[in-house]
């Protein structure tokens, strides 16, 4: 599960948040909420959560003053005031992503798809299968593993799965290690072989392969275009 706060000094927009989370049946717990600046960033250093929704404008201390402080957490910020200048500085500061009020399920949902990295579904069993995915896909992903974080037979999963995001498991599998890979050569610390390696292929024929089926073309070109641009 995704560990996530709520900090925001207006009822409303806490129990918006939270009735989406339900409602949606996400992968994501919360693991608390403030209604100040001093007690969300006590929270924040407590919990050390994964995902932080973010109010800008708290007593005591501002969501801004609090993302400067803070390391590794991912964060949404939600505003009253609709300001290029708010977004600007959320952006330069670190922020995934940020929304404005009144908080809509849609803009929400989005955020949360930025901010974590992957898209949900409305499924919850094929929610699960793919936050595993995204924390586990340089690793031998099975479906035997699958089916026991979630309690369904190998051939629910396979078929839920493929209803709801048009690929198979090992497809989709392969398509996040390609992404990941794409996102490692464009960064240029690791030459091709080394990051096939850091996303799970042992075999660079394969890599090669699922590289160009998903790209387009093969990882040695696409950097040199890349490094050209």
């Amino acid at each position: 599960m995704i560990r996530a706060v709520i900090c925001d000094d207006e009822k409303a927009a806490l129990n918006i948040i939270r009735h989406f989370l339900d409602a949606q049946k996400l992968p994501i717990e919360i693991i608390g909420t403030a209604e100040n600046g001093r007690d969300a960033w006590s929270l924040i250093k407590r919990e050390k959560p994964d995902l932080v929704f973010m109010d800008i404008h708290m007593p005591y201390m501002n969501g801004f003053e609090i993302i400067q402080k803070m390391e590794n957490s991912k964060v949404i910020i939600i505003t009253a005031y609709d300001s290029f200048e708010y977004a600007q500085k959320a952006l330069r500061l670190g922020a995934s992503d940020i929304i404005s009020k009144p908080i809509e399920f849609g803009q929400l949902r989005q955020a949360i798809a930025r901010a974590v990295g992957w898209k949900f579904t409305g499924n919850e069993i094929v929610n699960t299968i793919l936050e595993y995915i995204y924390e586990h896909y340089a690793e031998k992903i099975e479906l035997e593993t699958l089916a026991g974080i979630t309690f369904c037979s190998e051939s629910h999963i396979a078929r839920v799965f493929k209803k709801h995001t048009g690929m198979t498991i090992v497809s989709y599998v392969h398509k996040v290690r390609i992404e990941k890979s794409v996102q490692i050569l464009e960064d240029g610390q690791m030459s091709v072989k080394e990051a096939a390696e850091a996303v799970g292929y042992q075999n660079l024929n394969n890599f090669y392969k699922y590289f160009k089926l998903y790209v387009g073309e093969p990882p040695a070109s696409y950097v040199r275009k890349k490094r050209q641009a």
